[in-house]
């Protein structure tokens, strides 16, 4: 019985030794790979579908063709949630990638997940200079003044409206609304004129607009400066900021002026175009396609915010690149060939003259291709101007939070309750509740 024991407990303890040993193999892990001609193989997970994914291989494939050392393999992944998914599962394994595209409100869970190699550790070591990167844009992925991830597509909110509606409508087609009162008052100018098939105004049932219109009047998403002194232990959504954006929605479904068209931006691009709304909130990512589509002029115009306030600005939205810690240095330091390759102001200014995205670097803007793109359209130079009119501070730097999609599934149902005639106030509380047992949850499990 001792002698079985003794073997029993002998096994265990060899898988045990067996298991930390092949955990601790860590960079050695993973073997550089090749390609038949000698360059070194960087696999690339990317979340950007249609258009914006066919922009993305052509970066790639440019690249590619540009020098003879290194080759990236771009591999689609689906969207942003069903790609971070995928590196969950296969992260620190023989098939995880070496750099990945992740959104922007996954960075907290990036910077703790243990699969990355800080974007600093190449900056410092290649001497890269980060002053020619826009900073607005770099704060939201700088932490304690390290940059862990190279920003990659980047856009904000704006506002889009049909200037030949307001035309019709009798409103000034120059001179878009500003503030929460103006857009009321021009949303019902326009359905006293159109009838109640048209709604002045809509905004897609997403997380990210309360984020931008709490931050437009400079308040925080949660404490601790927005996470970004400490981790964070409540929410802020149900202050005052987000109660006025909150009780101003509720207003306007009231009075029949808030078009409800659902979770998918496509269905309020499609009403917009199909000119059954008039204004409406929307990526700049997205304003190309709308733009040519459209067939009537269209304008744009900053966010509006709260009546008697300054606007404070936007935060960033997008995604940025990661580059994996558990793969060999070889392949690092081929992957940040590419990284930095993506950031040149003639790539840039290629890449935001395709997408709409801004071009992350300063220089950019110096170049042909994207000088030609907006004298062709206008539009696009609203949102740079909104960016760089930008304050930086905590509120426009964006919340640091490891349950950032889980909470903004909570303000989605609340907004989605307003839509069903729910008090703003209840509705806004709710949320709120929901998102601090979430980050609650977030610290017991993930206590260090």
């Amino acid at each position: 019985m001792g002698v079985e024991w003794v073997k029993k407990s002998f096994l265990v303890i060899l898988m045990m030794l067996l298991a930390f040993t092949m955990s601790a193999c860590g960079n050695t892990s993973k073997a550089v790979q090749k390609t038949e001609d000698g360059k070194v193989i960087v696999d690339f997970w990317y979340a950007l579908g249609g258009n914006l994914g066919e922009a993305v291989t052509q970066m790639v494939d440019e690249f590619n063709a540009s020098q003879d050392k290194v080759h990236v393999n771009a591999v689609y992944q689906g969207s942003y949630e069903e790609s971070l998914t995928q590196l969950r599962q296969l992260a620190g394994t023989s098939n995880a990638p070496a750099v990945v595209q992740v959104f922007e409100v996954g960075t907290k869970y990036m910077i703790e997940s243990g699969y990355i190699e800080p974007m600093q550790t190449f900056i410092d070591k290649d001497k890269f200079d980060l002053s020619q990167l826009e900073e607005n844009i770099l704060s939201y992925y700088k932490v304690d003044g390290k940059l862990y991830s190279m920003p990659f597509n980047t856009s904000n909110a704006i506002m889009v409206y049909n200037k030949d509606m307001f035309k019709q409508a009798g409103l000034d087609p120059e001179n878009p609304p500003r503030t929460f009162s103006e857009v009321s008052a021009a949303a019902k100018k326009i359905r006293s004129h159109f009838g109640t098939n048209v709604h002045g105004f809509s905004v897609v049932t997403h997380g990210w607009f309360t984020e931008q219109m709490i931050a437009n009047q400079g308040g925080l998403y949660v404490d601790n400066n927005n996470g970004r002194s400490g981790e964070p232990t409540a929410t802020s959504i149900n202050g005052e900021e987000g109660q006025r954006w909150f009780k101003w929605l509720h207003e306007m479904k009231q009075d029949g002026t808030l078009g409800d068209y659902g979770r998918a931006w496509d269905d309020h691009r499609a009403a917009f175009l199909g000119e059954t709304v008039a204004m409406y909130l929307d990526s700049t990512a997205s304003l190309a396609g709308t733009v040519t589509n459209a067939e009537f002029e269209v304008g744009t115009a900053f966010l509006p915010t709260a009546d008697g306030m300054d606007p404070q600005g936007v935060i960033v939205g997008g995604a940025s690149i990661w580059m994996m810690t558990d793969i060999p240095k070889e392949t690092q330091n081929a992957a940040w060939e590419f990284i930095k390759f993506t950031a040149k102001p003639e790539v840039q200014a290629k890449w935001a003259a395709n997408t709409g995205y801004f071009p992350i670097t300063k220089a950019a803007y110096d170049q042909d291709v994207l000088k030609d793109r907006y004298n062709e359209y206008p539009q696009f130079l609203t949102a740079v101007q909104q960016l760089q009119n930008t304050s930086v501070t905590p509120a426009t730097q964006g919340a640091l939070i490891g349950v950032f999609p889980e909470a903004r599934e909570k303000v989605v149902n609340a907004v989605e309750s307003i839509h069903g005639g729910a008090d703003p106030i209840e509705a806004i509380n709710k949320a709120a509740e929901e998102i601090n047992a979430e980050l609650e949850n977030y610290k017991r499990v993930n206590q260090k």
